[in-house]
């Protein structure tokens, strides 16, 4: 009997500062962690506005999990991503305020 999978897809304990930084380092990805930053979960096909194809939205989510950035959870057919501001902070303090405040809004 197959039980569904779990809602939960990741959450990494550990972060490296080098992924978290290439990750923070490209401007599509970092318009999402500014979208994601009022912590709550958004589905991925909410950020079409960006102006990039769904498969390079798909790898850029990639990246940023990879990264331990954000966090992705299953609903249905959705995926639903939040940043893991408090995670990021603990490991790496002030970096995330310190990225998201040197550059200009690019919205």
């Amino acid at each position: 009997m197959n039980a569904d999978p779990p809602a939960f897809i990741s959450t990494l304990i550990e972060m490296d500062i080098s992924p978290v930084l290439h990750a923070l380092g490209d401007p599509v990805r970092l318009r999402i962690v500014r979208e994601l930053e009022g912590g709550d979960f958004r589905a991925c096909g909410t950020f079409g506005h960006l102006g990039v194809s769904a498969s390079t939205l798909s790898h850029h989510f990639r990246v940023l999990r990879e990264a331990g950035l954000i966090e992705t959870r299953r609903e249905g057919a959705r995926r639903l991503n939040r940043l893991r501001r408090d995670e990021v902070d603990a490991r790496f303090p002030g970096l995330l305020d310190s990225v998201l405040g040197a550059t200009p809004s690019l919205r």
